[in-house]
C-alpha cells in the first residue's frame, strides 16, 4: 500500500467498492464522473493498467472495465477498509438471539439464522464439543471376537460402538466391566472417566480380571477421543448464497451449495479459527475448499466462562461481500455469544 501513490489509492478504492457494491466492473469513464476524482478518463485508464500489472485489478473481457483481484481483495481488506459498526437494531436482534437462559445449542441456531438474514449470506456456528455424561455403560457381545459397547447419558442420549475383544475373554468378564464403569464412573464426562481409571486401575488391578481392565480402557478411549474430536456446525441461510447477479451461473452456485453441505470441511475450515486471537476472512482460494466458487469466509472464535475459545461463528458468501458492514457483524456476534457463554 505504501508504494502506491495518493491518486493510484483512490481509483483502487472507487473500483474495489463499486464492485463490491455491483458485482460489476467499472470502466475509467465512469470513475472519472464521480465526485472528488479530477482525473480525465484517460488518466483513470493509465493508473488502472498501472493497478493491473502489479496484480490488483483484471479485465474480465477485452473492451470491460476493471474489478479487483483476489490479491486486490485481501489488499482493501487489510488496509483501506474503513469498517462500519452493526446498528442498533442490529445489535437488539443479533443479541435477542444471544440472550442467556436458553439452551445453549438453540441460542446458537438462532444466532446463526439472524446473522444469516442480516449479512445476505450463509450463517455458520462452530458449537462448543459436547461430551456425554456417563450414566449407564454396558456391553452386548456380537461374537467371540466383538461386542457392542452401550453408552447411556444423563440426558437419556444412547450411543454405541462396535469394539474388538482380547482374545479368550469369559463373558463374565464384560459384564463386570460394565458394572464397574456404571457404578464408579456414573456422573462423569468420559474425559473425566478415562482419568480416573486409568487411576483406579492402578490401585485396584486386582478387583478387575486384567482381560475386563483392557477393555474398559479401550472402550472408554474410543468414545473420549470421539466426544471431544467430533465439533457439531449448524448452518442457517444457504438459500441466500444464490444472489441475482450470479443466477446465470449455475455451475458456480452448484459448486458452493455442495461446499455448503460438506458439512465436515467446514467445520474443519471454521476450526482453524479457533487457534486465532481474533477474527479471520479467508477470501476465495486462500482455502482449498472454496478455490472453484470463489467463496469467502469471515468468522470470529467466541469463548467461554474461563475465557478460553469454544467455538467460532461467521458466515459464508461471494467474494463480493460487503466485508465493511459484515466483518464488524461477525465480531458484535462472537462478542455476544461470549456474553452468552459466561
Amino acid at each position: 500500500m505504501s508504494e502506491m501513490s495518493t491518486r493510484a489509492r483512490e481509483v483502487f478504492r472507487v473500483v474495489v467498492e463499486s464492485y463490491l457494491g455491483s458485482g460489476q466492473p467499472i470502466g475509467s469513464r465512469t470513475i472519472s464522473k464521480l465526485a472528488g476524482l479530477n482525473l480525465s478518463p484517460a488518466s483513470i485508464r493509465n493508473v488502472m493498467q498501472d493497478l493491473e500489472e502489479l496484480g490488483l485489478l483484471e479485465a474480465p473481457h477485452t473492451s470491460a472495465g476493471r474489478m479487483p483481484t483476489q490479491s486486490g481483495l485481501r489488499l482493501f481488506v487489510d488496509g483501506m477498509m474503513q469498517t462500519a459498526e452493526p446498528s442498533i437494531e442490529e445489535r437488539a436482534a443479533i443479541e435477542a438471539r444471544a440472550a442467556r437462559g436458553s439452551p445453549v445449542e438453540e441460542a446458537l441456531a438462532q444466532t446463526s439464522a439472524v446473522l444469516s438474514g442480516l449479512s445476505a449470506c450463509a450463517g455458520i456456528v462452530l458449537v462448543p464439543p459436547h461430551e456425554m455424561v456417563l450414566r449407564q455403560f454396558s456391553f452386548v457381545p456380537l461374537s467371540r471376537q466383538q461386542a457392542v459397547a452401550v453408552l447411556v447419558g444423563h440426558d437419556g442420549s444412547v450411543e454405541n460402538r462396535v469394539v474388538d475383544l482380547p482374545p479368550g475373554l469369559p463373558p463374565s468378564a464384560l459384564v463386570e466391566a460394565g458394572n464397574f464403569i456404571s457404578e464408579r464412573l456414573g456422573g462423569l464426562t468420559l474425559a473425566e472417566a478415562r482419568a480416573r481409571i486409568e487411576a483406579e486401575l492402578g490401585r485396584e488391578r486386582a478387583a478387575l480380571d486384567a482381560a475386563a481392565a483392557s477393555l474398559v480402557q479401550q472402550g472408554l478411549a474410543v468414545w473420549s477421543e470421539d466426544g471431544s474430536a467430533r465439533p457439531v456446525l449448524i448452518v442457517r441461510g444457504q438459500a441466500n448464497l444464490i444472489d441475482p447477479s450470479a443466477a446465470a451461473d449455475l455451475e458456480r452456485v452448484r459448486q458452493l451449495l455442495d461446499e455448503i453441505e460438506g458439512k465436515e470441511e467446514i467445520a474443519r475450515l471454521l476450526d482453524s479459527a479457533r487457534s486465532g486471537q481474533g477474527m479471520k476472512i479467508f477470501i476465495g482460494s486462500e482455502n482449498k475448499l472454496f478455490s472453484l466458487s470463489g467463496s469467502s469466509v469471515i468468522a470470529a472464535p467466541y469463548r467461554g466462562g474461563d475465557g478460553r475459545v469454544v467455538g467460532v461463528v461467521g458466515v459464508i458468501g461471494p467474494t463480493r461481500l460487503n466485508y465493511a458492514r459484515i466483518v464488524p457483524m461477525v465480531d458484535f456476534t462472537a462478542q455476544a455469544l461470549t456474553r452468552m457463554m459466561a
